[in-house]
């Protein structure tokens, strides 16, 4: 880690956020450092002197886009005081996840897990395995404490979860919020 990660300047945050409003836009797939630099007003070099090279950089926006991740499931989590359970936590999560409002950062979520999955050893690595852990943890809060920590517990945590995220991919395809939602309940009513 660099002293720069661990204690970030001014500018190097500046042009994070920018570079993190830019990925949510254009993705990380295809990303070239001049045409970023250029539409965040920076420069290449300039980019590559705060993050050490472009994957330092793609590191830094997957980190800045698992700390939104991250916001969402405390907040989620903090929201959650009745007997509702599992099946709330989900409905409460899946409103947020089917929201327009959070399509870039959840194309952008799915692009990241794709490249992890192919390229492990890059600067996507971890990504992947990293928010499957997030999302269940999040799962189990809405679990009963006996149950949780059962192997039936974490099936039902990963069925949920399998749910929630085939129907993300199905919405950010077609963009049919009615249609997924609607499944959605559905597998959460047969889940419980």
């Amino acid at each position: 880690m660099t002293g720069s990660e661990t204690n970030p300047s001014p500018r190097r945050q500046e042009l994070l956020e920018a570079a993190y409003a830019y990925a949510l836009r254009s993705g990380l797939t295809e990303l070239s450092l001049r045409p970023l630099a250029e539409e965040i007003q920076s420069s290449p070099r300039v980019l590559l002197y705060l993050f050490g090279s472009k994957d330092g950089l793609i590191r830094a926006l997957l980190a800045r886009a698992r700390a939104d991740e991250l916001a969402v499931i405390r907040e989620i989590a903090g929201s959650q005081d009745g007997p509702e359970g599992l099946q709330s936590v989900a409905r409460e999560l899946w409103r947020w996840l089917s929201d327009a409002a959070h399509r870039g950062l959840l194309t952008l979520w799915v692009e990241s897990y794709a490249r992890s999955l192919t390229d492990p050893d890059g600067p996507w690595a971890g990504f992947a395995r990293d928010t499957v852990g997030d999302w269940l943890a999040l799962l189990a809060s809405g679990q009963p404490a006996e149950f949780r920590d059962t192997e039936a517990g974490l099936a039902q945590r990963t069925l949920v979860l399998a749910a929630l995220r085939g129907a993300l991919l199905d919405l950010l395809a077609t963009g049919d919020t009615a249609r997924t939602t609607a499944a959605v309940h559905l597998q959460l009513a047969q889940a419980g």
